[in-house]
């Protein structure tokens, strides 16, 4: 029935089912039936019909009787179904009609729109059109306008600088000098205010107009000064007997000196005061720095110290010696000394009353520093050629600088000298003099007679380092070097000559090592020890100045400005160290140093080891084996086969104690005990067996002679020959006490062979009560098997 049902609604259900196909989204579409199942193809339908019905009736024939229900069913989907579609299909035109007709109305409006815009559009441009003569006759009128008052604008300036100079020229005939200074300061306030306007032949009138009248008030000022300076005996060219005595009108010179000192430098405050200056006669001793232009009372007072400066030292005159600058230098000095006085008493209250914070002093040193500056760098550009000349201009220009800043209290701050030797030429050619003259000086201190004694041989507390001549004269040519450039204000230029200090060490080193390969054919002479003295105290002094402040400094300064001829080679760990003051920059220096020292200490010690041999052979051939036992120790002697050696250990020690400083005698006594340890313990010991009396006779020899040879030297020389000690213990064990080592010894070394390794801690403890700690088990059972009775065979 269902599928007759199906078969003869077939076309109604194909167009149920095409209208829920466009609509997925209805419930009922999705919840009984499948997609898939809507088909216009009648065979899909009826397998899905089967599929559907076996679905749900199954195989059990008794569930035929649901078959009522379940079309029942069918049929009430299909009616909603049906609903659904016809509701769908009746709202749809109504929708679609209603936004048709929205969308034609806005378009109604948007044409009526732009034809209203154009409308406009067309208006305004024919409006626009009407007004633009108008608007070009404004605009020319505005032009006009602007150009009249630009014109009005430069007319008042013309007149108001007509104005100020006539009041300043009403003001001078009246002799109201204030006044004429208030007038002239207005015109360089309105000089300022025409810097951006562009009307550059009205500024220049102006700046003419200032430059006239600032020069008149100037020059009626500066000539009222001159005689208030003359009747205080201005300028004190020489040392001043007594203090300052008052005069007769000693007040009223006073208050002139106030009043003329105020006005120029009220005159001086005026924003263009300073450039009108600079033309002046005053700008030659005006200073080359770009400090603040000097006080202009202080400018006028240099005038004759400029004048009589300049008669003396320049010209055809005999005062102006290139060989002698130490003249102009020192009447330079002389002058600042003897006016010191002056300044802070007559002139510096009156700057002080006038609000100036400057020092009268330091202002004139400043203006007599600037006539040594163009001096100096004239005639060093004069001497580039002349090596004596040139070296001793730099000497006085340091020797200037120095007594500048220590006894004229000159400030830090400013400039003095120096910065006119950091010209490059300049500098250069300093260094390259440097270079020559300590290469010079080097060949004639090692070309000296004394070159390799010492001049404190004869004072014991002061020969402590024993440094020959030419290695104390080299270190304080080098000491004289830094204190040459340690006040050079650049680092970079300090740093160049570091590393010609360096340099020269290093030349210095190889000149040592050439001369030590002359003498190494006899390590033990004189000037051998000479030559290793020089070349420890030079590693002793560079090493201390690895911890100065000054060099530290330097040191920083070569990290920071990454200075490639000290820093040149060192890799970015060796950098790092530099830059946290780990190392230092004599680090490759002392290395080398402390190379060359060690070179010649070794051959130092081998042939006084091959001396102390040739000596010791008898020694080493003594017949050990044979020597009788001897109880009582009181009776015993050293051994005739030993005296040369013993005598000449002795005669080494004192003579390296007195030709080596402390330091190296130390590292020698304690080398040579250690190559003596080794060649007794190798030679004599273990080369030779020992009867009791042999054993005893060495222990003698060695604690009795050979220990306290060295013990001038530090409290426990047998510390230092450890093998020779222990060995001597071993030797002379009682019979028993050897027997029970010996078998304890061999029980351990078979236990370490057969457990390889788990040994017992007895032998070691066991040697340890002996006193036996350098020696180990394998030495101390060949030491027994030397023994002439045999323990335990």
């Amino acid at each position: 029935k269902a599928l007759e049902w199906i078969e003869q609604n077939k076309p109604h259900n194909n167009v149920i089912f095409s209208k829920l196909k466009d609509h997925p989204s209805n419930p009922v579409y999705t919840t009984s039936l499948d997609s898939e199942s809507f088909s216009t193809d009648a065979e899909d339908q009826q397998d899905y019909v089967v599929k559907y019905l076996e679905k749900e009736l199954g195989s059990d024939l008794k569930s035929l009787k649901n078959v009522g229900d379940l079309l029942e069913k069918l049929r009430e989907e299909n009616n909603v179904l049906e609903g659904q579609v016809l509701t769908v299909s009746s709202s749809v035109p109504p929708k679609v009609s209603e936004a048709l007709s929205t969308a034609a109305d806005a378009g109604c409006s948007l044409v009526d729109l732009l034809q209203r815009e154009q409308f406009i559009s067309n208006m305004l441009n024919q409006v626009g059109l009407g007004a633009q003569p108008w608007m070009d006759n404004l605009g020319q009128m505005l032009n006009q306008v602007d150009t009249i008052g630009r014109h009005m604008k430069y007319l008042r300036c013309l007149q108001r600088i007509e104005e100020l100079s006539a009041a300043v020229q009403q003001c001078l005939m009246t002799s109201s000098v204030w006044e004429a200074i208030r007038a002239v300061d207005s015109m360089a306030v309105l000089d300022t205010g025409l810097n951006q306007s562009g009307c550059f032949h009205l500024q220049d009138f102006l700046q003419e107009t200032l430059h006239f009248w600032h020069k008149i008030i100037k020059d009626r000022l500066a000539s009222d000064f001159e005689k208030v300076l003359t009747q205080l005996q201005w300028p004190i060219v020489t040392p001043p007997t007594q203090s300052l005595t008052p005069t007769a009108n000693h007040q009223e010179i006073n208050s002139q000196l106030e009043l003329l000192v105020t006005q120029l430098l009220a005159l001086q405050t005026s924003a263009l005061a300073s450039c009108v200056t600079s033309t002046q006669p005053v700008s030659s001793v005006a200073p080359p720095s770009k400090g603040p232009p000097l006080c202009l009372p202080i400018q006028i007072m240099l005038l004759p110290l400029s004048r009589r400066f300049r008669y003396h030292f320049y010209g055809n005159r005999q005062t102006n010696s290139l060989s002698k600058p130490e003249w102009y230098l020192t009447q330079v000095l002389m002058w600042m000394s003897n006016s010191s006085t002056f300044m802070e008493e007559k002139i510096q209250p009156i700057l002080e009353r006038a609000g100036v914070t400057t020092s009268a002093r330091v202002e004139l040193c400043r203006g007599l520093l600037s006539l040594v500056q163009e001096k100096v760098a004239s005639d060093a550009s004069r001497l580039l050629y002349d090596d004596m000349l040139f070296c001793h201009l730099v000497e006085e220009v340091l020797q200037f600088e120095k007594e500048l800043r220590c006894n004229q209290s000159y400030p830090a701050v400013l400039p003095g000298l120096l910065h006119l030797l950091l010209e490059d030429a300049i500098l250069q050619k300093w260094l390259t003099v440097e270079k020559k003259m300590a290469v010079e000086k080097m060949d004639s201190m090692l070309s000296a007679e004394g070159a390799w004694s010492s001049q404190y041989k004869d004072i014991s507390d002061m020969d402590e380092l024993k440094a020959p001549d030419c290695a104390e004269t080299f270190m304080t040519l080098l000491q004289v070097i830094t204190e040459r450039y340690r006040t050079l204000p650049c680092p970079s230029a300090q740093l160049k000559f570091l590393g010609l200090q360096r340099e020269l060490v290093d030349d210095f080193r190889i000149r040592l090592t050439q001369v030590m390969k002359e003498e190494s054919r006899c390590p033990l002479g004189v000037r051998y020890c000479a030559i290793l003295n020089a070349v420890n105290y030079i590693y002793t002094i560079l090493g201390d100045w690895g911890d100065n402040v000054f060099f530290l400094q330097l040191q920083q300064s070569a990290v920071s400005l990454g200075e490639e001829m000290l820093l040149g080679g060192l890799g970015v760990m060796d950098v790092g160290r530099l830059a946290s003051l780990e190392g230092s920059l004599f680090e490759g220096l002392l290395a080398l140093l402390d190379r060359l020292k060690g070179d010649m200490m070794g051959r130092l010690l081998e042939w006084t080891m091959r001396e102390i041999a040739e000596k010791a052979k008898p020694y080493c051939q003594d017949r050990w084996l044979s020597l009788p036992s001897q109880y009582d120790l009181s009776t015993m002697s050293l051994s005739s086969s030993a005296c040369p050696m013993m005598l000449c250990v002795r005669d080494r020690l004192l003579n390296l104690h007195q030709v080596l400083s402390l330091s190296l005698f130390q590292l020698a006594w304690q080398g040579l005990a250690e190559r003596l340890d080794n060649f007794l313990y190798q030679d004599v010991i273990l080369s030779n067996h020992f009867s009791d009396g042999g054993a005893a006779q060495l222990q003698f020899d060695m604690t009795r002679n050979l220990f306290p040879l060295f013990g001038h030297y530090c409290k426990r020389p047998e510390n230092f020959f450890k093998h020779v000690k222990e060995a001597c213990i071993i030797l002379s064990l009682n019979l028993g006490s050897a027997i029970l080592l010996r078998n304890l010894l061999k029980e351990s070394e078979e236990e370490m062979r057969d457990w390889a390794g788990a040994g017992d801690l007895s032998p070691q403890s066991a040697l340890h009560e002996l006193g036996v700690y350098c020696l180990a088990s394998c030495d101390v059972l060949i030491l027994l098997n030397l023994r002439a009775c045999r323990t335990g065979q």
